[in-house]
């Protein structure tokens, strides 16, 4: 992972970013582009959200000479509505993709490949990523999206509010497994009645107590897995003793108390759940800076432990990817927002913490902090997706974090233990036809078992089964034919 590089106004690919534009053409008279921009809420909407956006216009017309409408979509609807804005025609210019819908999206173009723009107007996208991780993104040797920079391996944590942890005395290095977590859930049911003691991470469709669970390298989709990442066997994680195993104890914590009775339907992200004085905890991936960021986002301190050291696979570096739909009508100008998303400190800066002065204040170099007379309680903007909007090594330092947050978010990618099949992304097109049942399956039963709401003895053989009957086998066994290709063509063995 690179460092930053550059910065907007001495990229060669912008050469109008120092010149003032009329409200109607740019420098050369060329008519204002109107880009739009769909980006995934965690939380509701801020309220100053339009304030926000009406800055971002002046320095991104002033920029690149073009008007940007951002389109704010709460994360429990994304998938649908995204899908529904690709397959209409609607106009869209920049979506995030990802990981279960990357590869899908590529096949049946309803986003488009990139390498040539990032070696022209995303020239400052491609610098600061680098090609280690342009290159794990591709997709039968194309480009389809970039990742945001962060944490671009992961490791597996249990995030909890610190002042119960201090006041029932709870050693937080003294947890290491599951079982480990489960003693603490067990301290605050007995003690803590009004509060749930966990909630699965994530919210909407991506409910789930395995999240950020790294042992298997999972592939992209989890539909075939690699149980053993050193080795290049798929395998069918769902038929597999230690799935059950995971399900077994996570029902047995929702028959306890210890889950959120609504996990299977819960559209909260879990900060948000804790901010609302709901739950204790939540498993999670965890990286560098991770209890500052949730100590902010939940509004209280947040203090966390490690129950497995980062790894890195495909899945980690195309989590969070931003594309460009083939519904946009300039797709130059699309890539030349996208790159002031990489390359641009007051671009991303604003985008991340509002308007300096009203949201926050400087208060050396590049540590800030609330404006005065506002806290996590009262802003009017606090987002909390500085991490997917572009390159978060230029987004500054909230107060209490630590300043060589950047440096150590790089230490962590470059010693995460990568997978074997890191690179490797699998091509739905030859089986989508079972793939998309298997997707209905999945749909149907994933949230509700990994959430430990419904009983693994009853319901994981049922969900076996229509995994069986909607064709998983054959999708396995492409999977692992595309997985041996891949392998012979790029040397790995």
């Amino acid at each position: 992972m690179s460092l930053l590089l550059t910065a907007c106004s001495t990229n060669g690919n912008n050469n109008a970013a120092n010149s003032k534009t009329d409200t109607n053409t740019g420098t050369y008279g060329e008519e204002t582009y109107h880009a739009i921009m769909a980006i995934p809420l965690l939380q509701g909407e801020p309220k100053d959200m339009q304030l926000v956006e009406d800055e971002l216009n002046k320095l991104v017309k002033e920029k690149i000479n073009v008007s940007l409408d951002l389109i704010p979509i709460s994360i429990g609807n994304w998938t649908q509505q995204t899908n529904l804005m690709l397959s209409s025609g609607e106009k869209l210019d920049l979506l995030l993709t990802g990981t279960g819908t990357y590869a899908s999206q590529a096949a049946t173009g309803k986003i488009i490949p990139i390498d040539e723009l990032l070696k022209g107007p995303g020239k400052g996208v491609a610098e600061a990523l680098g090609e280690k991780y342009i290159s794990a993104t591709k997709i039968s040797g194309k480009v389809y999206g970039v990742s945001s920079i962060h944490d671009l391996a992961q490791n597996y944590s249990y995030a909890m509010r610190k002042d119960l942890v201090d006041k029932y005395k709870i050693d937080t290095t003294d947890i290491k497994t599951l079982d480990d977590v489960e003693k603490v859930l067990q301290i605050i049911k007995e003690n803590e009645p009004n509060l749930t003691p966990i909630v699965p991470g994530g919210a909407g469709s991506s409910v789930s107590m395995l999240v950020g669970y790294n042992q298997y390298d999972l592939l992209g989709d989890g539909v075939g897995v690699l149980m053993d990442r050193n080795e290049l066997k798929v395998t069918n994680l769902y038929e597999s003793s230690e799935y059950k195993a995971f399900l077994t104890k996570f029902h047995d914590w929702y028959t306890k108390g210890y889950i959120l009775r609504d996990a299977a339907t819960n559209q909260i992200v879990p900060n948000q759940l804790v901010k609302a004085g709901k739950v204790f905890s939540y498993l999670t991936n965890g990286k560098p800076g991770f209890d500052a960021q949730e100590s902010r986002a939940a509004g209280m301190e947040m203090v966390s432990a490690e129950l497995n050291g980062p790894t890195v696979s495909t899945n980690d570096v195309t989590g969070f990817m931003w594309a460009i739909a083939r519904n946009s009508e300039n797709a130059e100008k699309a890539m030349e927002v996208l790159n002031l998303f990489y390359t641009d400190k007051e671009v991303i800066n604003l985008i991340n913490w509002g308007i300096e002065g009203k949201h926050y204040q400087k208060v050396k170099g590049d540590i800030i902090d609330f404006a005065p007379g506002v806290d996590a309680t009262n802003t009017g903007y606090m987002p909390n997706w500085d991490w997917l909007t572009g390159n978060t090594y230029l987004s500054y330092i909230y107060k209490g974090g630590d300043p060589e947050i950047w440096e150590k978010t790089k230490e962590f990618n470059d010693t995460a233990s990568p997978a074997k099949a890191l690179g490797f992304i699998f091509n739905i097109e030859p089986v989508k036809n079972e793939y998309t049942a298997i997707m209905n399956v999945t749909n149907q039963y994933k949230v509700g078992l990994e959430s430990g709401t419904l009983d693994p003895e009853v319901v994981l053989p049922q969900f076996i089964e229509k995994l069986k009957e909607a064709g998983i086998d054959k999708v396995i066994a492409e999977k692992q034919k595309q997985l041996d290709e891949w392998a012979q063509a790029n040397n790995v063995k």
